[in-house]
Order: C-alpha cells, then sequence, then structure tokens
C-alpha cells in the first residue's frame, strides 16, 4: 500500500503564530506519507524561497522534493510542492497553467514508489467558486491529456466548503474522493477544505485527518491522509 498525504502548512505559521519549520517537518514526520502535496510552502514576495529550507529537508527527513520550482530558492510554484521518499523515481514534472484572478498554479509529476506508478497532482485553488471550476477543468484536461495513461492522485485545499456541489462535482466525475474528514480550523475542524481524490484503477484502503498535538498548532489546516493501492 502507498500511503499519501496533502498538508496545507501555513509558510509553517502556527496558531500560536510563531515560524517555526521544524514543528513542520515534525508534524510530516508523524503522518509518515510515501508521497506529500504541500500548498503555501514558499514565501509570497522576494526569492519566493521555501518556508523549510532544502537543506533541512535533506538531513531531517526521508523525502525530496519533486522539481518543479522556478527559482533557486523556492521549493515549488505559487506554493505548491510535491515530496516523495528519496528512493522514489520521479518523471514528467511539470507546473500546471490554470485560470486565476490571482497567483495560483497546479504541480504534477509521474512518481514510481514501491512497484506503483501513479500520476500525482498537488493544488491550491481559488477562493472564488467560478475560478475554482475552471481550475478543476483545466487540472482534468491535463491529467487526460498525458500519456502514457496512469492512475491518477489529486490533492490539495481545493477551498470548497459546500459538500458534492461546484469543483467538487466536477472532479467526481472521474475520480473518488477519500473521506478524511474535516482539517480547517486546526485548533475546531469543521471545513473539508482539504481533498485527496483517486481515479479508476487506485481503491482508498483507508483516510483520515492526523490529529497531533503538534498539528493543532503547526498550522491553522490539519494534514489529510489516505492510504491507496491498485484496484
Amino acid at each position: 500500500m502507498i500511503k499519501v498525504a496533502s498538508y496545507n502548512m501555513r509558510k509553517a505559521i502556527g496558531t500560536d503564530r510563531r515560524r517555526m519549520p521544524e514543528r513542520t517537518l515534525e508534524v510530516l514526520r508523524e503522518v509518515d506519507a510515501d508521497i506529500v502535496a504541500l500548498q503555501e510552502c514558499d514565501r509570497r514576495l522576494g526569492e519566493r524561497a521555501g518556508v523549510i529550507p532544502l537543506h533541512m529537508l535533506d538531513e531531517h527527513s526521508p523525502w525530496m522534493a519533486v522539481p518543479v520550482a522556478i527559482r533557486a530558492q523556492s521549493m515549488g510554484w505559487h506554493g505548491n510542492a510535491l515530496l516523495v521518499r528519496k528512493d522514489a523515481v520521479v518523471s514528467a514534472e511539470r507546473r500546471i497553467e490554470i485560470p486565476a484572478l490571482e497567483p495560483r498554479g497546479a504541480v504534477r509529476a509521474d512518481i514510481a514508489v514501491k512497484g506503483v506508478t501513479l500520476r500525482v497532482v498537488g493544488m491550491h485553488l481559488d477562493l472564488s467558486g467560478l475560478w475554482r471550476r475552471k481550475q478543476a477543468h483545466a487540472i482534468l484536461h491535463e491529467v487526460d491529456g498525458c500519456t502514457p495513461a496512469l492512475p491518477s492522485v489529486l490533492m490539495g485545499d481545493l477551498n470548497e466548503w459546500t459538500p458534492r456541489s461546484g469543483c467538487l462535482r466536477d472532479f467526481a466525475r472521474t475520480h473518488s474522493f477519500a473521506e478524511t474528514g474535516p482539517s480547517f480550523h486546526a485548533r475546531h475542524p469543521v471545513g473539508r477544505l482539504d481533498r485527496i481524490m483517486v481515479s479508476g484503477g487506485l481503491r482508498i484502503v483507508d483516510a483520515g485527518t492526523h490529529h497531533s498535538a503538534a498539528a493543532r498548532k503547526a498550522s491553522d489546516h490539519l494534514p489529510i491522509w489516505a492510504t491507496i493501492e491498485p484496484a
């Protein structure tokens, strides 16, 4: 089985208003996923440097960042990054242009881990429902147009409060949702803003939201996770 996770890390600024990338890494180690989609992993201004320094990721974690960044100091693109186990094989890494009023994007890669190759997309969608639907269509078009065909995992902060409507309905035409539970706000989670979706060819074995003392402080979102296997 493969464990995947998604985490809006809020630039490592916790609910105590302290920026602590080492605490973010602690939470990721607790989740212990094979593939992680991160949102808000880079600073917004200047060099847009990654909040978790790459040397810290290399020295204190089992993951490496998929190379999708444009800037040397960034971990991802428009704050989106994919982390994979250091023994994974990564190919076809790509930045996905999506329509947006504000800076938004998505990233994808084909990842071979534990003998299975997956097409993985990480995303952080707009606050506007109209733009979220346009972005969902762009991401699905990107995934559908890739060759060779591979089972896909789509993960991220969808910013969708209303169940079974809007962009969720668009994604549901081709993907199934992991029942992870609410992840926002970390102190009292009621919103299912963060989602993990899988295409045909994959089966969701288990899923959940990661609740720990560190996770409740490290960001305003809790990490979500799912274990999957070939169907």
